[in-house]
């Protein structure tokens, strides 16, 4: 049976899932709060310049991936419009309830669907952009899930992912002492969970950096694929195009 990591831990492929799961059904309803506390509110400076560069223009259809609460699909229903498409998703049934109601109560009716990365249920050549925010790395087939964002995206179409990444070298034991001390920490006085948090920093380490998600994305068979160090490369802003 194929391996792969859950955090610094190795685990069989089908078990990452049920335990990626687990994490994300206990800090759903205090997701945005941490978010804020653990990045003193960058997360919302990093999603911003994610939004500007999709470029949503009114009738596109868009597809937000692992959107949990919302902020993506949020911004991009306002720049879609009525003739637009904003699809809500989530493999997380907790976060997505989260993400949906949130919309709700800002009046944004756009649909929200449970949905696995690896396996998109739409047709090929249907969406103008696809984002992925702070969701790839907890995928358990990356290769998969990126070719199934270019396969639902049509020709000219854009995917954006916006993940934690490799941080400028000098700042590495500045950051490490940060993830492994700070954030369990908070997990621990805010969530009452310091082990979700712990496995958010060890998989941090474990995605691919900069450089290699870049061809990554390439092998995916995305063109022009370049990327964006946000705050020294703590998190990067991967953009490709399909042609």
């Amino acid at each position: 049976m194929s391996k792969t990591h859950f955090g610094f831990e190795t685990v069989d492929e089908q078990d990452k899932a049920k335990k990626v799961a687990g994490v994300f059904h206990s800090v759903a309803s205090n997701y945005d709060l941490m978010n804020d506390l653990m990045s003193g509110g960058l997360h919302r400076v990093w999603k911003q310049f994610t939004i500007a560069q999709a470029k949503v223009r009114p009738g596109f259809r868009v597809l937000d991936i692992a959107g949990g609460t919302g902020d993506l699909s949020k911004a991009f229903a306002k720049q879609a419009g009525p003739t637009g498409e904003v699809w809500l998703t989530d493999i997380n049934e907790s976060m997505l309830r989260v993400g949906r109601d949130r919309l709700l109560d800002r009046g944004l009716v756009t649909p929200a669907l449970l949905c696995d990365a690896e396996k998109i249920p739409f047709p090929d050549n249907y969406f103008d952009v696809a984002t992925v925010a702070f969701g790839l790395r907890n995928m358990t087939r990356k290769e998969v899930a990126l070719s199934e964002m270019r396969r639902v995206l049509k020709p000219g179409g854009r995917l954006l992912v916006l993940e934690f990444s490799k941080v400028w070298e000098p700042l590495k034991k500045a950051y490490d002492v940060y993830s492994f001390k700070v954030l369990p920490w908070l997990g621990d006085r805010f969530a009452k969970d310091a082990d979700s948090y712990r496995y958010l920093a060890e998989s941090i380490r474990m995605h691919p950096d900069q450089d290699t998600l870049k061809t990554m994305m390439e092998q995916a068979g995305l063109d022009n694929v370049k990327y964006y160090n946000l705050s020294a490369g703590v998190v990067a802003l991967h953009v490709g195009v399909k042609y």
